[in-house]
């Protein structure tokens, strides 16, 4: 059985940054792709990046590039999503997911292992 654990997620003031972790276990991940996604209340929830297992490939929403970065370490079994320059509007729900596919799949109902899903609040 696959467990995700997200943790990082707390409040912080815009421009600062955050690292979010996703621990992972149950199986071997060295097919899978791990993804974040985000929920704002009453939305959606949205694709925010992914990384394959072997570290091959990463893929990034638009409204995030060049300000967060999808990491994992191996040996920890952890994916990680550094934020910076953070924004009232990355408030959120994060979300950390993993399924078999490419790091271009974005849809959330494509995804079976989900985590619980850790705060994230940016203050103006």
């Amino acid at each position: 059985q696959v467990q995700l654990v997200e943790s990082g997620g707390r409040l912080v003031q815009a421009g600062g940054s955050l690292r979010l972790s996703c621990a992972a276990s149950g199986r071997t991940f060295s097919t899978y792709t791990l993804a974040w996604f985000r929920q704002h209340p009453g939305k959606e929830r949205d694709f925010v990046a992914a990384i394959t297992w072997d570290g091959g490939s990463s893929n990034y929403a638009d409204s995030v590039k060049g300000r967060f970065t999808i990491s994992k370490d191996n040996a920890k079994n952890t994916v990680y999503l550094q934020m910076n320059s953070l924004k009232p509007e990355d408030t959120a729900v994060y979300y950390c997911a993993a399924d078999r596919w490419g790091v271009g799949q974005q849809q959330p109902r494509m995804y079976a292992y989900w985590g619980q899903g850790t705060q994230v609040t940016v203050s103006s």
